[in-house]
């Protein structure tokens, strides 16, 4: 059953913004349904279904998991702000970072570029992921 990257674009989305695994979604392989459930209280709860843990459904993944936290980061210090790749690794090496990092990006005038390059390193991740798990996409 093909599956609509746009659709599972939105659960990653929804899963990475969690944090801590408040967010969750999952895919029926034979539906091609996507199931979604938080811990917030301002997300409407749907029906799970009972067999939720069956290899029918598989759970979407978040951006660590796909690992895009830091290591996207570095990647795109690399690439695009060689300069001040040294200057990330050691943003990145305390908490508190992407306030920072941020930060370095508005000075540098690569806000732009930083959402372009993670934005398309996340599609293709997730693109990887779904063939991965021999995931027919409609679009």
């Amino acid at each position: 059953m093909p599956v609509s990257f746009t659709d599972l674009e939105l659960a990653f989305d929804f899963v990475s913004s969690g944090g801590g695994g408040s967010n969750e979604a999952f895919l029926d392989r034979e539906s091609g349904k996507i199931y979604w459930r938080s811990d917030v209280g301002d997300v409407p709860e749907e029906e799970f279904p009972d067999d939720i843990e069956d290899e029918r459904y598989l759970q979407i993944p978040d951006r660590r998991t796909l690992g895009l936290g830091k290591p996207l980061v570095l990647d795109f210090a690399r690439e695009c702000l060689p300069d001040d790749y040294e200057k990330v690794r050691q943003i990145f090496s305390r908490s508190g970072a992407y306030a920072r990092f941020k930060d370095l990006l508005a000075r540098r005038g690569a806000v732009d570029r930083w959402y372009e390059f993670s934005a398309k390193t996340e599609q293709a991740a997730l693109r990887a992921w779904c063939a991965k798990n021999a995931i027919e996409l409609s679009d």
